[in-house]
């Protein structure tokens, strides 16, 4: 008999096997008609997780996938440490014997509410009162390293051959977020740039502004992607792809002066202090890293007394003036490695002047001949 109650237990339990699986636990339940409507619903699971696991012929627990996963896939990403982190959340969450199987639309909403109740790290100790006031991770935030992260694992064991009956519906789980705003770089705000700027950060900040690569893109950039010969910069972006930038005039002027700072890196800093723990010399070169960007960009911005520009922001700065000066959509996305134009699209408000003296032109060319009418008449 597959219910029963056990000693001292208010509570029924199970026990069956399925194709040579042992399923067995509590159900929760003090009465018999709760507990076999229990039991049918593991049943049923079971019978699922061992349909798709004989059809993938591997472990669909998530902690198993998630391994699979990152040999695979994951270490290779653009930024692998976020991917490791976002899987490790995941398993935390579901439990590393939860199957995708049992990974169904409720269970995936629930993931998401908990994901949303998270807020937003800080560097350096804070007291749990100073954690609590911090604010709340944004919908794209949950959107990226959640719901994204899980849709992935179960693309994943797709393609080893699983197949799931109740897989979540992902477009109904993804958060609306806001429209991304574009902002362009003023004059003056360049001017307070530049003039708030140290010496060493000038090639690498002349760089994003005239190259419109992505934050990482500019900071990782080495010898061996640049060929001043085929005057290209030829490297891995974002999801992996192929990123081909032009060298212009402008950028061989900014990246050619720099060669023999470093063997490996293209823009460096010079450090300001010592620290033997990171044995750094003060007043060597050393290549930049993400974080010492970041506060670098921290301090400058800050400096400036530019309000409401973020770094990201060099990007649509570049995206928006490349559009106002060919007018080519085309060209743009190709210019900023945008696998869907659909991105590219939220520059196309810089083009409403042309489309304003196109309609002018067309109103007037069928008006005058109206006029020339009537006076003939």
């Amino acid at each position: 008999m597959s219910i029963f109650k056990k000693p001292n237990s208010p509570y029924y339990h199970f026990d069956f096997q399925h194709r040579g699986h042992r399923v067995y636990g509590s159900t929760g339940c003090t009465t018999r008609k709760e507990a076999e409507a229990f039991e049918a619903v593991e049943r049923d699971k079971a019978k699922a997780l061992v349909k798709a696991t004989q059809r993938s012929r591997t472990s669909l627990l998530i902690d198993d996938v998630a391994d699979r996963f990152w040999i695979e896939k994951g270490q290779h990403d653009a930024e692998p440490g976020a991917t490791f982190t976002n899987l490790a959340r995941l398993i935390e969450h579901f439990g590393k014997t939860m199957p995708l199987t049992d990974i169904d639309q409720i269970a995936a909403r629930k993931m998401v509410a908990w994901r949303r109740g998270h807020r937003v790290t800080r560097r350096g100790k804070r007291t749990k009162e100073e954690q609590d006031a911090l604010p709340l991770i944004a919908n794209a935030t949950v959107n990226r390293s959640a719901t994204k992260v899980l849709e992935r694992l179960f693309v994943f064991a797709k393609s080893e051959g699983a197949v799931f009956e109740r897989e979540p519906k992902w477009g109904e789980l993804l958060l609306p977020e806001p429209v991304e705003r574009v902002r362009e770089l003023q004059d003056y705000e360049a001017a307070a740039f530049d003039d708030a700027m140290r010496d060493d950060y000038v090639p690498f900040f002349d760089f994003v502004r005239a190259s419109g690569l992505r934050q990482r893109e500019c900071i990782t950039l080495q010898w061996t992607e640049v060929n001043f010969g085929t005057k290209q910069i030829v490297r891995l972006g974002k999801g992996g792809r192929r990123v081909v930038f032009p060298i212009t005039d402008t950028i061989r002027e900014i990246l050619f002066p720099l060669q023999g700072q470093h063997p490996d890196f293209v823009f460096t800093y010079v450090a300001m202090y010592g620290n033997p723990r990171l044995k750094r010399v003060r007043g060597e070169r050393y290549p930049l890293t993400i974080n010492g960007a970041k506060s670098a960009w921290q301090r400058l911005r800050l400096k400036a007394g530019v309000k409401d520009f973020r770094f990201h922001d060099f990007r649509h700065d570049f995206g928006t003036k490349l559009l106002r000066d060919s007018g080519n959509l085309k060209l743009v996305q190709r210019a900023l490695n945008h696998a869907d134009i659909k991105s590219t699209l939220r520059y196309a408000h810089v083009l409403d002047e042309d489309i304003a003296a196109a309609v002018e032109r067309v109103a007037k060319s069928r008006t005058n001949p109206r006029t020339r009418l009537r006076e003939v008449i």
